[in-house]
């Protein structure tokens, strides 16, 4: 008997068909703008559009802008919406009312808090972070111990190697709660707790997982934490990024850029800045309406789904889209890069594979669009709301196909992993 292994057998497309009819999830999807002649596994990096977008935005170019011009601010509640947003992203992060805030970009929120953090510890001269975080993360606080006096320093250390770093010089710990790249999920709860035990706060960034899995800001005892728009939440390009602080650190929390709308009383125009006390006081200029407005239609569309279902769902669906691969024997050269066990991970999947690039051009040539990501990444986003089973298993049969056609047309001696 021979003690050579065989590649699982591929399940038949109508099983995964057959998924799709029992999804509760499955209503949902007709609730976005879809292409009908592409696969889109890139929500995580943009999110779809949500089929009550356009209307909702032309509801407030054409009806409220244009008629009422100024007096938009007031008469539709304007001001109100980085709060009343953010209250309903509130509820997707398990953040009670009061917390939550939207306005301005994920990385000039993470510069805001992250300086407010430095400030809540006055004496500690650290930022610790990992090599695992998303580089834009670490550019901010770079530039910000950077520009603050006092010999401030950022430490950046693997990511299993945070806690034991934790020391009494670090002031604040900045973390992904997924990996941009491997997906794998981080112990809010767990590191929290012994960063808290160690004098410091937290930040986390909750890019890849907020309207993605359940998340519980408050019961984790999170300190801090920013998240965008246009990824799970579907608010489109340049969506506005939301901001938490926590009810315990909000009122005496400061921020560095203290612009008129965070001015307790903004219409009075007093020369001297008084915070105003709510999240609020976070925010800098004028609210970007036509921004808010896009991502409130996404946020409405995710609060009408269970975000435990949601997670089930890109639990299955990633965990099949690996089954799928391995078990078809063109795919040697790809490398799964993150954590084997789905319920690790977060929505997206990644593959490391030598012509990377050209895989993923050849994947869009056959109705697939996924992201490369330097210098050999395949990443693969499952967003549950509006990707389906069969969606899952017609991209594993393209990336097969799209794989043999790169590597026929490459040098097989060139293709290796670096």
């Amino acid at each position: 008997m021979s003690g050579t292994t065989t590649a699982p057998a591929v399940p038949d497309r109508d099983t995964f068909v057959e998924l799709d009819r029992h999804d509760p999830l499955a209503p949902l999807r007709d609730h976005f703008d879809l292409p009908t002649d592409l696969i889109y596994l890139d929500g995580n990096s943009l999110g779809a559009l949500p089929a009550g977008t356009p209307a909702a935005l032309d509801a407030v170019v054409r009806g409220q802008w244009r008629n009422d011009l100024n007096r938009g601010w007031t008469q539709h509640g304007w001001l109100r919406l980085p709060v009343t947003v953010g209250d309903a992203i509130g509820a997707l992060i398990g953040a009670a009312p009061g917390q939550v805030v939207v306005g301005e970009s994920t990385s000039t929120n993470l510069f805001k808090l992250l300086w407010g953090a430095l400030a809540q510890r006055p004496g500690r001269r650290v930022v610790l972070s990992d090599t695992g975080n998303f580089p834009s993360d670490l550019y901010v606080a770079d530039g910000l111990v950077n520009l603050v006096s006092g010999g401030h320093e950022l430490r950046v250390v693997p990511t299993d190697d945070v806690v034991a770093h934790l020391g009494p010089d670090v002031a604040v710990v900045l973390l992904s709660h997924v990996d941009y790249r491997t997906g794998e999920i981080l112990p809010v709860q767990q590191i929290t707790e012994r960063a808290h035990e160690a004098g410091a706060l937290v930040l986390w960034d909750l890019c890849h997982s907020a309207g993605a899995m359940p998340v519980h800001v408050d019961e984790w005892g999170v300190d801090l934490a920013v998240g965008c728009g246009y990824k799970h939440l579907n608010g489109g390009p340049g969506a506005p990024a939301f901001m938490y602080v926590s009810h315990r650190l909000l009122p005496r929390f400061t921020q560095p850029v203290t612009g008129w709308i965070g001015h307790r009383d903004p219409f009075a125009f007093d020369p001297v800045y008084h915070r105003d006390p709510s999240p609020v006081g976070l925010l800098s200029g004028c609210p970007p309406v036509l921004g808010l407005v896009a991502l409130e239609q996404g946020v409405r569309l995710l609060r009408r789904a269970d975000l435990r279902q949601i997670r089930d769902k890109a639990v299955a669906l990633t965990d099949r889209f690996v089954r799928l691969v391995a078990a078809r024997p063109g795919n040697r050269r790809l490398g799964l890069l993150g954590p084997a066990e789905a319920q690790r991970r977060g929505s997206h999947v990644s593959y490391r594979h030598p012509a990377a690039e050209a895989v993923v051009a050849e994947l869009l040539r056959r109705g697939v669009m996924v992201e490369y990501r330097p210098p050999d990444v395949v990443r693969f986003g499952f967003a549950p709301l509006y990707v389906r089973y069969a969606d899952v298993w017609d991209a594993a049969a393209a990336l097969t196909e799209a794989v043999a056609t790169v590597e026929t047309a490459v040098n097989d001696g060139g293709l290796r992993h670096e």
